[in-house]
């Protein structure tokens, strides 16, 4: 018979999650080994994932539910159009920040405008549509209150 063990609650117990200072979020992460190639340089895909993780925390500290729309039969963001810049490279154990800011809203689909920083140093921006698509892949109108939510931030800020 094995033993249950039981995990004592820790504030570590949480993943991290960034946030909004005024209209732009804030996404803090550490380049890791596996981001980089042998030589210590984060690989140039890796700023993808840099780049999604910072988005897909801005939709939630927004208060947009994306499981709930995906479990729901409405649908989901997906990246239609993605325009990037890589200007200096990343290095192994840089403390960086991703930098979003939602630049234009329309009815089914937003842009977002992003930076990869470290410290004042901008190392790669991108600017990214993503388009509210239903289960079956065809674009559809978001839903008015998710519009409005990235208005606000648009226009004041969060």
């Amino acid at each position: 018979m094995v033993k249950a063990v039981v995990m004592e609650p820790s504030p570590f117990d949480h993943p991290y999650r960034g946030g909004f200072v005024g209209k732009e979020h804030r996404f803090a992460l550490t380049v890791y080994f596996e981001d980089t190639d042998t030589a210590g340089i984060v690989y140039h895909a890796n700023y993808l994932h840099f780049f999604e993780r910072a988005r897909s925390d801005m939709l939630r500290a927004a208060g947009i539910d994306q499981r709930a729309a995906i479990d729901a039969g409405w649908g989901a963001y997906a990246v239609s159009e993605m325009d990037i810049k890589w200007r200096k490279s990343a290095k192994l154990d840089d403390d960086l920040v991703v930098i979003s800011r939602v630049t234009q809203v329309r009815s089914a689909s937003c842009s977002i405008h992003q930076r990869v920083m470290r410290g004042h140093e901008v190392l790669a921006e991108a600017t990214v549509t993503a388009a509210f698509l239903t289960p079956e892949g065809r674009p559809r109108r978001q839903p008015a209150e998710w519009i409005e939510r990235f208005k606000r931030i648009e226009q004041e800020g969060h």
